[in-house]
């Protein structure tokens, strides 16, 4: 199968889900996952008519950008270091890993300095795992209050991603939770907050995402495979 093979694929089963789900499935974004591939990989993507790809090393990521001569925009999606944001400030349109204060105030720094605006998710640790990174539940007001003062950053929805699975219908009733809470944060009417974004689903269980309410399913293998690729 081909990159352009892979995403048109996709993109019916993105538009079936949605459809059945009672959405209309413009309101689904794919965000392709073009870590650990060669910018020729996200080339071929983007010449198939894929726009939207997310990185998740901030080393790889700043050396691929510079190599990708196609119109891409890139999100940030992987666990980000507040001594790194520097790296990505103007690079990303929006970071969906805002897990603390600190961080973001280091994005508000290196934002302030273009004098633009990064739009921002706020990750949420909803299954409270020591491996993976997120805000609990708990403190998920708070720090959106708190976020939501940088001038430089537009809370723009939220973010998770649940235990593994095999069964996708295992990961359900945390992207379930993750919709809750957004309107927790909606019902709130924090100023300038928006809940318009909600990043969660992957390959194996993005469509399960979709019918609770995901607006960006973050998919790499799906569509760049394993490990190659042709074109």
């Amino acid at each position: 199968m081909t990159i352009a093979s892979n995403l048109i694929h996709l993109q019916e089963r993105i538009a079936t889900v949605a459809r059945r789900a009672g959405r209309d499935p413009e309101s689904v974004r794919l965000v392709a996952v073009s870590k650990t591939k060669p910018a020729e990989a996200v080339e071929d993507a983007a010449r198939a008519g894929q726009r939207l790809f997310g990185e998740n090393y901030v080393q790889e990521f700043t050396a691929k950008a510079g190599e990708v001569r196609e119109p891409v925009e890139w999100h940030f999606i992987g666990a980000l270091q507040s001594n790194k944001v520097r790296q990505i400030a103007g690079l990303v349109t929006m970071i969906h890993s805002v897990d603390r204060l600190s961080l973001a105030q280091e994005i508000e720094r290196q934002w302030a300095k273009l004098d633009t605006t990064c739009d921002v998710l706020i990750q949420v640790n909803i299954a409270g795992e020591a491996t993976k990174s997120g805000t609990t539940a708990g403190e998920l007001l708070t720090l959106v209050r708190e976020v939501a003062l940088l001038p430089h950053l537009r809370v723009r929805g939220l973010m998770t991603m649940p235990p593994f699975f095999d069964d996708p219908e295992g990961a359900r009733p945390y992207f379930r939770e993750l919709k809750r809470l957004a309107g927790v944060v909606a019902a709130a009417g924090i100023p300038g907050v928006v809940m318009d974004e909600l990043s969660m689903g992957m390959s194996g269980d993005f469509e399960a995402a979709v019918e609770e309410g995901a607006t960006l399913v973050r998919i790499g293998t799906s569509l760049f495979g394993e490990r190659e690729y042709r074109r």
